[in-house]
C-alpha cells in the first residue's frame, strides 16, 4: 500500500441507528434550537438508548464498552496479565473494559486526543504512520496477546469509496496484528455487513485457528456493523 492509497479517516464515529424495541414511547428533546436535524436525531437516539444510559450509569466512556464485553464473555480473549493494543481507542470504552478485566498492560492510539485512563498508555497519532506500530510495541514492552480495532472510516456517502476505506482499515489492522501478535493471540476488528471481507477473511484463516463474524447485541439492530474475531494466532 502506497502513501496515496492509505485511507485517511477519523477513527471514531458517532453511533447511528434506531430505537431498541420494547421500551415504550421514545423521549424527545424539548427544543432543537440551534441544532441540525442530524444532531437532533443523534441526541434523541442517545437519550432513548438503553446501552448509552447503562454506560453513563457505570462510568463507561461509550456504549461500545458493551460490545467488547459481550465478545469477551463469549470467547475469553482478555486474560489476567495479558498485553493489549487498542487501535482507534477514543473515547476509551474498550480500554476501560480491558483494564477492568485485569489486563496486565494496555496501550492505545487514536487520531483524536483521549483523556488519560491510567495505568493504560494512550497516544494521539495516525495508526497508518509507519512509526506508530513500533512505538506501540515499545510502549507495550513486547508482543501483544490481543489486538483490538474499533476503527471506522469517515464515510463520504459514495458506496465504492466508503467500501475501499473500510476495507483499507481492516487490512492494515489485520496486517499489523499478524506481524506482532504472540502465538495463540487474538484479533478483533470492526467490519460492516455487505462489505467484501473475503480476502481479509482468507488471510486471517491462514494465520488463526478460528475466524468468525460476531454482531454483539449492543450493536444497533439497524447498523451494518459486525466484528471480525480471529483467535489462536499460529505465529
Amino acid at each position: 500500500m502506497t502513501d496515496d492509497e492509505i485511507p485517511k479517516r477519523r477513527l471514531v464515529k458517532k453511533p447511528t441507528g434506531g430505537n431498541e424495541g420494547g421500551r415504550g414511547k421514545p423521549a424527545r428533546l424539548k427544543t432543537a434550537k440551534g441544532r441540525t436535524p442530524s444532531s437532533q436525531a443523534w441526541l434523541e437516539r442517545q437519550i432513548n438508548d438503553p446501552y448509552a444510559a447503562e454506560a453513563r450509569a457505570l462510568g463507561y466512556r461509550s456504549r461500545a464498552a458493551f460490545k467488547l464485553t459481550e465478545i469477551d464473555d463469549r470467547l475469553h480473549l482478555i486474560k489476567k496479565g495479558s498485553k493489549i493494543i487498542d487501535l482507534g481507542c477514543a473515547p476509551g470504552g474498550w480500554v476501560q473494559i480491558a483494564l477492568q478485566r485485569e489486563a496486565g498492560k494496555v496501550v492505545g492510539v487514536d487520531l483524536l486526543e483521549v483523556d488519560p485512563l491510567p495505568p493504560a498508555e494512550l497516544i494521539q497519532m495516525d495508526f497508518t504512520d509507519p512509526a506508530c506500530g513500533p512505538r506501540l510495541i515499545e510502549m507495550l514492552g513486547g508482543a501483544p496477546d490481543v489486538v483490538l480495532s474499533d476503527m471506522a472510516p469517515n464515510t463520504v456517502g459514495h458506496r465504492k469509496t466508503d467500501h475501499l476505506r473500510i476495507m483499507g482499515l481492516i487490512e492494515v489492522a489485520a496486517e499489523f496484528a499478524i506481524s506482532v501478535l504472540k502465538p495463540g493471540g487474538s484479533f478483533v476488528a470492526k467490519a460492516f455487513q455487505g462489505g467484501e471481507t473475503a480476502p481479509t477473511m482468507k488471510i486471517l484463516k491462514q494465520n488463526f485457528t478460528d475466524v468468525k463474524n460476531i454482531k454483539p447485541k449492543a450493536s444497533r439492530t439497524d447498523s451494518a456493523e459486525v466484528y471480525l474475531v480471529a483467535t489462536g494466532f499460529k505465529g
